[in-house]
């Protein structure tokens, strides 16, 4: 066997090796999220085979010990504080990433990217001692106690505006140069070239971002517990009280037994759906956009 033919099975068998080890994490990280699934199903089922899936949604209030599960407040809650928090983060996150690709001098754009992912990496429980300090004292003036829906909007809205900025960024970064030589050919300016040409061929993709950054938002526990106020009831307005899924696991778990404990992983499945089905919308428009 030649010096290169030696060499060219040395490569092969790396690159087996790669390829296997590849598909065994893909195995092993499929098999977890299976296994987590199939726990929290089983810890569930005992209640939902009782009384029903449909007494979570039914039921007047939640009080597991007396026999009534309704999480419809929770559920609202939980729609209310992320949805309001991905409405404020989506523009301001589209926003910056159009500022770096077409405003931002040259010298500004690593450091700035810099400090948005740098944003991303902080814990959330830094986020929610910021809002305790800030922003629930501001809010108490309009109405006391402070820890409300729009606390935890406006704290979530910090939370994932960094996700929403760098999905942004990277979807726009994708774009062939074709379009911009396009958009020159035809005299447009800085702001049209954004308008009818960079954000319409971007749009999958930044679908995709503030999906993701949704889904993240229906998952944050620490923050949302922290300045929300975690009153189980539907708010009336902006500055009431609210309680998340999320949140109300984590407050409740400790302590819980029998039925009661049973309907929290009941809640955790709800939870779980709402996260599937946001992500497998991520998937459905970064299809889109790797097609188009």
């Amino acid at each position: 066997m030649t010096w290169y033919e030696r060499r060219a099975s040395c490569r092969w068998s790396a690159e087996a090796a790669l390829r296997w080890w590849m598909r065994g994490s893909a195995a092993l990280a499929g098999g977890l999220v299976v296994l987590v699934l199939a726990f929290v199903l089983a810890e569930a089922l005992p209640l939902l085979l009782r009384v029903g899936g449909g007494r979570l949604f039914t039921d007047a209030s939640w009080q597991p010990t007396a026999g009534r599960f309704g999480i419809g407040p929770l559920v609202w809650g939980t729609l209310l504080v992320a949805g309001g928090a991905v409405a404020l983060a989506a523009p301001l996150g589209i926003a910056s990433a159009v500022f770096v690709h077409f405003y931002a001098p040259q010298a500004l754009v690593r450091p700035y990217r810099r400090a948005v992912e740098l944003l991303a990496g902080i814990p959330s429980v830094v986020y929610g001692l910021w809002a305790l300090v800030v922003l629930v004292p501001l809010l108490a003036r309009l109405r006391p106690p402070g820890t409300c829906l729009l606390a935890g909007m406006l704290v979530l809205a910090v939370m994932v505006l960094p996700t929403v900025a760098l999905f942004a960024d990277a979807s726009l970064a994708r774009l062939p140069p074709e379009l911009w030589r396009g958009a020159a050919a035809l005299g447009l300016g800085r702001w049209a070239t954004v308008r009818a040409v960079a954000l319409p061929a971007a749009r999958a993709g930044l679908a995709a971002g503030v999906l993701l950054a949704a889904v993240r938002a229906v998952g944050e526990t620490m923050a949302v517990l922290m300045v929300c106020g975690n009153v189980i009831a539907v708010p009336a307005d902006g500055l009431a009280p609210v309680r998340a899924l999320t949140a109300h696991i984590a407050l409740e778990m400790g302590y819980a037994a029998g039925e009661h404990r049973a309907a929290l992983f009941a809640t955790g499945l709800v939870l779980l759906a709402m996260v599937g089905a946001l992500v497998g919308a991520v998937h459905l428009f970064g299809r889109r956009g790797h097609h188009a």
